[in-house]
């Protein structure tokens, strides 16, 4: 990976809300190898982890990198059936993190730097995206990598006219050159930072270019993508982030000595939000919620509503003639010129 004369690029995994795990890995290479990051030609990043590259590369500390993110986790857990409550709205939290958190300069300061993964919704292709001219066009990038279709909306947003959904969708790893890339992600399987299992179990699957073990671990790791865990499991996430980078540091020779350190993130592990209660009443406040949620987002969505509709006009259009094409197709009309075809 380290390879002085082509340099070396990092790509961090698509993962919703097990992103946790990117940040103990950034921790870990920031404190042990920082010339890991600091002369990384690219940043590749899908989703979670294009979010992650863009505030990273930023400037926006770890620890406000994590706070966000434990913001975004206790908001979705305290709905009783989470990210599918009406009430949240994950674009929504994406969006003003974004704005809050990322400087007016970012454009400047990510073109060439980062690579983001989108998945084009007119025919399913990945699509790289690296230059950029304002901020807005960051954000609009970073929501498309991250737009989950039906959870995060029924209509995909877009960036530079076209529309777009989660660059994991296509592209869940996304680099050049394989062979100078570091590839992180939290999912047991052949990534240079992942968590490994002790097992003989040799069989692995390829998902949207990711490579991932069959094994249960893996299975319990892709129902906490979008439904995620309390904050003590994801704290356990992050440090193991950590403890991976510093196995992949060992193996590649790239430290003489490990120390052994607190982890940093043991103030997340006391928290436990139970509210059984709240699902007896369920029934009565849902209702109210959901309409006050679809007042807002409609008031939200009032300036995006007329080339929304048009594009949506335009896709069931398009999907119609497809169906009936398919239903009924056209035989080919052959002129009768009355001569014999067999001579």
């Amino acid at each position: 990976m380290d390879d002085p004369e082509r340099g070396w690029s990092l790509s961090f995994a698509g993962c919703g809300f097990l992103g946790f795990y990117h940040i103990g890995v950034t921790r870990c290479l920031s404190e042990r190898a920082p010339h890991l990051l600091r002369n990384a030609r690219r940043f590749f990043g899908a989703s979670a982890g294009a979010l992650h590259c863009a505030f990273f590369l930023s400037g926006v500390p770890l620890e406000q990198t994590l706070q966000t993110l434990v913001d975004i986790v206790q908001s979705a857990r305290s709905r009783n059936i989470g990210i599918l409550h009406p009430a949240f709205n994950m674009s929504k939290h994406v969006r003003d993190g974004l704005q809050r958190y990322l400087p007016d300069n970012v454009h400047q300061i990510l073109s060439g730097k980062i690579v983001i993964s989108l998945t084009r919704v007119a025919d399913g292709e990945n699509v790289l995206v690296s230059d950029f001219r304002s901020k807005d066009e960051v954000v609009d990038a970073l929501l498309c990598s991250s737009f989950v279709p039906f959870i995060s909306g029924l209509i995909p947003p877009s960036f530079r006219g076209v529309r777009y959904v989660d660059g994991a969708v296509s592209n869940t790893i996304p680099c050049f050159d394989t062979k100078t890339t570091i590839t992180i992600s939290p999912f047991y399987g052949e990534s240079d930072i992942c968590p490994k299992v002790k097992s003989t179990n040799f069989l692995h699957v390829d998902v949207t270019m990711l490579s991932l073990r069959l094994c249960s671990e893996n299975v319990y790791l892709l129902a906490r993508v979008l439904f995620p865990a309390d904050l003590k499991v994801l704290g356990e996430l992050c440090f193991r982030g950590y403890l991976d980078a510093v196995r992949f540091l060992e193996e590649n020779a790239l430290r003489e000595a490990i120390r052994n350190q607190d982890g940093y993130i043991s103030k997340m592990c006391n928290f436990l939000p139970i509210k059984v209660m709240s699902f007896a009443v369920l029934p009565c406040t849902l209702p109210v919620e959901s309409a006050i949620a679809a007042v807002q987002r409609l008031v939200m969505w009032l300036p995006d509503m007329p080339k929304d509709i048009q594009w949506l006009w335009w896709a069931t259009s398009r999907l119609c003639s497809r169906v009936v094409m398919r239903l009924f197709p056209v035989e080919p009309y052959v002129k009768d010129t009355g001569q014999n075809l067999w001579n």
